[in-house]
């Protein structure tokens, strides 16, 4: 059997990032698809000389909780690259910056219905260098905790998001901890 792509017949934007796909597949069959037009992520695991993650802890309404995360974000518009994004957004949202930011690993939130994909980088020897620069909303306490307590977050799903968890493995692997 050979896989084939769908073929879109019509899209319809409904609301924001949301999209309805009419789509034929290869068998002929018509179904309606809902697709979600996200912008890019990136995810920054940064890591102090004293290997300390730099973490955050802030309120997402999905879960209805405060949690312990990755800084990261949404690609603005005017981001020339993932990386320019990790730059500004580890600045933000921790006030700390790094001269070496590496790209460990991309993958997509759901290709089922996501169009984005999320960018993990690895930013070695991070140090504070301004104060946080938060967009309005944004309550974000900043908190370092040894690499070893965010393995140990990430096994044990005290680290919620998935795809930072994928960015920890990422690390692991880059940083020859574990065998690719």
């Amino acid at each position: 059997m050979t896989l084939k792509p769908w073929k879109v017949l019509e899209s319809t934007r409904l609301q924001g990032p949301v999209r309805i796909d009419r789509c034929e597949l290869p068998n002929g069959l018509i179904l309606d698809a809902t697709v979600l037009d996200y912008r890019d992520w990136v995810t920054v695991l940064a890591l102090t000389r004293r290997q300390e993650a730099v973490l955050i802890r802030q309120y997402r309404h999905g879960a209805g909780r405060v949690i312990e995360e990755l800084p990261g974000g949404t690609m603005d518009v005017e981001d020339a690259s993932p990386l320019e994004t990790a730059r500004r957004e580890l600045r933000e949202e921790t006030g700390y910056t790094s001269e070496n930011f590496i790209q460990i690993g991309c993958v997509s939130p759901n290709p089922a219905n996501q169009t984005n994909r999320i960018y993990s980088f690895l930013a070695l020897d991070a140090e504070p260098a301004a104060a946080q620069d938060l967009d309005e909303g944004e309550e974000i306490e900043v908190l370092l905790k040894p690499f070893e307590e965010l393995v140990r977050m990430a096994r044990d799903g005290d680290l919620l998001q998935s795809m930072q968890v994928s960015a920890v493995f990422f690390a692991l692997s880059h940083l020859k901890r574990i065998q690719a």
